[in-house]
């Protein structure tokens, strides 16, 4: 089979990922092609076809098009496999249902051609057709999600959706995307901007789609499968702020009550509360550690770059490090334990006042800590096993069809 390198042999391929859509298949392609006609470009048309049964294929190849087949289902598999198979310099993906701008192909190539690694298509600026998109999608589930890309990731883009966009071919394959679903097109945006990409937006519009089935788009489940992919690539969201969060309130609680109970109006606030603060405090130091394993864990797979700031963490706090001090909380916890019984033997072992369970309280939280301290110890020492070796973390590029010319 041809490398990545010897399969570029156009400007520009625009790749259509097909599942039965002979309804909108041939004007997509038409559209596509005359764009690339008017705008003097050597390019081609590949449809990564998904296991079509309604006569795609065959359509396709009577307009010119060039058919890859893509046995593993889902949009992520048929747009990875068009794109490795395709044999331009720049690639433009779009759906084949008829609904984005195949007509004007101009925006998307005059920003590649000045530079750009990846050009997003911005339905918003563009103008989106009435009955174009449900009203769920374009006033909750696209902003939404947009923002939650923009602020996890500072990626300059509006429409963090949209199905139509550009970019260098052989810099998509070098990030070696890997997911099969619609997620896809969240993880394309997020590993360009992890990876530093040069990325663009220009305004497209969209249009109600030609067909007279409905979307294989599913609105709450292909939603969580971007947000869930969204949180996944985001460790300092999804697991070091609310950490930071919990550990600081807690602690702050924890301390005020120590002494004694603190009122507020009416409300007194006593032992009860400073259980909730350990417990606040116990689950974000287990949510902070998972932080600290998934991101080193993360870069070791080459799905997230490298963080300085942790590498110099890790150097110095080391696995020995980690047990000494867990070992410490450990150890300063079973004092309090037995401070605590020596306490309580003073009263001949009766029952126990409300005061007498702060002492208790901080050994329970000493201990439960170290030994997370040392639990996490081990596992960051687990994700730098072999990074001495002269190797390279290893990125594969997914490749599951052979391109068929037509």
């Amino acid at each position: 089979m041809a490398s990545a390198t010897e399969l570029t042999t156009c400007e520009l391929s625009v790749v259509l990922p097909c599942l039965n859509e002979a309804e909108t298949l041939a004007t997509c392609i038409t559209k596509a092609r005359d764009s690339m006609a008017r705008l003097g470009i050597d390019g081609e048309i590949v449809v990564a076809d998904n296991g079509s049964n309604d006569g795609s294929q065959a359509i396709a190849v009577e307009h010119g098009a060039r058919v890859v087949p893509v046995p593993e289902r889902g949009y992520g598999a048929a747009l990875r496999t068009g794109i490795a198979h395709a044999r331009g310099t720049f690639v433009i993906m779009a759906d084949a249902d008829d609904s984005y701008a195949l007509d004007d192909l101009e925006p998307f190539v005059t920003q590649l051609r000045q530079g750009s690694d990846l050009v997003m298509g911005d339905r918003f600026a563009g103008g989106i057709a009435p009955g174009a998109m449900p009203a769920l999608h374009r006033y909750l589930g696209n902003p939404v999600l947009s923002f939650v890309g923009r602020r996890f990731f500072r990626v300059p883009i509006h429409d963090f959706h949209c199905g139509m966009r550009g970019f260098r071919r052989d810099r998509m394959l070098e990030l070696g995307l890997r997911t099969n679903g619609m997620e896809f097109a969240s993880e394309m945006v997020v590993r360009a901007s992890l990876a530093g990409l040069d990325i663009a937006e220009v305004p497209t519009t969209l249009r109600p789609d030609g067909r007279s089935r409905e979307p294989h788009l599913r609105t709450w489940r292909d939603g969580w499968r971007h947000l869930r992919f969204l949180l996944a690539f985001s460790p300092r969201w999804l697991f070091l702020y609310p950490a930071l969060l919990l550990v600081t309130g807690g602690a702050v609680a924890f301390a005020a009550l120590w002494t004694g109970p603190v009122r507020v109006g009416d409300v007194a606030f006593d032992v009860q509360t400073m259980t909730l603060a350990a417990t606040a405090i116990v689950v974000g130091l287990q949510t902070g550690g998972l932080a600290l394993v998934s991101r080193a864990y993360g870069f070791r797979l080459g799905l997230l770059p490298r963080s300085d700031r942790l590498e110099r963490m890790l150097d110095r706090f080391t696995l020995e490090w980690g047990l000494i001090v867990g070992a410490l909380m450990t150890l300063g916890g079973g004092v309090c334990f037995v401070a605590a019984v020596v306490r309580w033997s003073d009263t001949d072992f009766g029952r126990l006042a409300t005061d007498d369970m702060r002492l208790p309280l901080l050994g329970l939280l000493l201990v439960v800590a170290g030994a997370q301290v040392v639990l996490v110890s081990f596992l960051l020492s687990l994700t730098r096993i072999g990074e001495d070796a002269s190797s390279p973390v290893p990125v594969a590029t997914d490749v599951t069809a052979t391109p068929t010319a037509v």
